[in-house]
This record gives C-alpha cells, structure tokens and sequence, in this order.
C-alpha cells in the first residue's frame, strides 16, 4: 500500500471522530525530509481552535506510526481552498446559494448559483433566474467562483 493510503487509513478515523472529513493527503518529498498535507473539512468551515484539535491528533497517530521510516516530516493540516473542485454531494450542500461554473463533459459551461442539491444533481439558478439541474455525472469540472460585494452581504 502507498505512503499515501497508509496515512489516510490511519488518520481517518481520528478526523471522523472529530466531526470532519478527510478530504486529501498530499506528500511532498523535499531533500532529507517530507511534508505531509491533509486537508480535512466539515459541513460547515473549520475554525481555528477546531484545526488546531485535528492537527493534534494527526501528529500523534503519525508520531507512532510504524509504517514511517526514519524520515523527519512536517505536518501541515488544512481546509479545503476555494479553487478546490467541488467532487462529492457534501461539497454542493456545504456550498449552497455560492456562485459556482460548472464546465460539462460536452463542453458546455454553466454559471449560477446553488440552489439546492441532493446525492445525483444540482439546480443552479442563473442571471434571469432560470432553474437548470445538473447531473453530476456530466460534469467534468465545478468550482465554487470567488465574489467581492454580494448584494445583501453586510
């Protein structure tokens, strides 16, 4: 099994327990020792005191992980950036009513908002209000689009 799996089978059960997800581990090989990234997220955003509680323990299941070798790593555990692709049904309802594009597998790109979601669609509302449900199985990619001033927004 790779470094990778290892880790997240490992840590898994540590970050559900904690009421999250574990969403990726990345490891980055640099010189004599390694980065090891895992980016956890929740139905809602972490805050800083919930991150700092994962982190925790993350670093002591690796700590005593046989499966290590002898290489020192860093531990570095984060959320989910915006420009992370939107891949699993909790990712759509996390995101409801934010600005999103959605490139389909035939090309064709559609823009709105997340109206609602369930575990095979999503309805995005666009500009003139038109509701327009999407199978997840024709997307290709989605990302949830970055907005300065939202109306209504304080």
């Amino acid at each position: 099994m790779a470094l990778k799996e290892q880790i997240s089978e490992l840590v898994t059960p540590a970050v559900v327990g904690a009421g999250f997800y574990l969403e990726d581990v990345e490891i980055l090989n640099a010189g004599r020792s390694r980065v090891i990234t895992c980016i956890v997220d929740g139905d809602i955003p972490l805050n800083l005191d919930q991150v700092t509680v994962v982190t925790k323990a993350i670093s002591a299941l690796l700590d005593e992980a046989a499966f290590l070798d002898e290489t020192a790593f860093t531990l570095e555990v984060t959320s989910p950036g915006v420009e992370r692709p939107l891949t699993l049904p909790r990712h759509w309802r996390k995101n409801h009513d934010r600005l999103i594009k959605i490139v389909l597998t035939n090309g064709e790109v559609v823009e709105g908002r997340i109206a609602a979601s369930d575990e095979v669609s999503v309805t995005v509302t666009g500009k003139k209000e038109e509701a327009v449900v999407v199978a997840f199985a024709d997307i290709k990619r989605a990302t949830v689009e970055i907005e300065f001033n939202r109306k209504g927004d304080k």
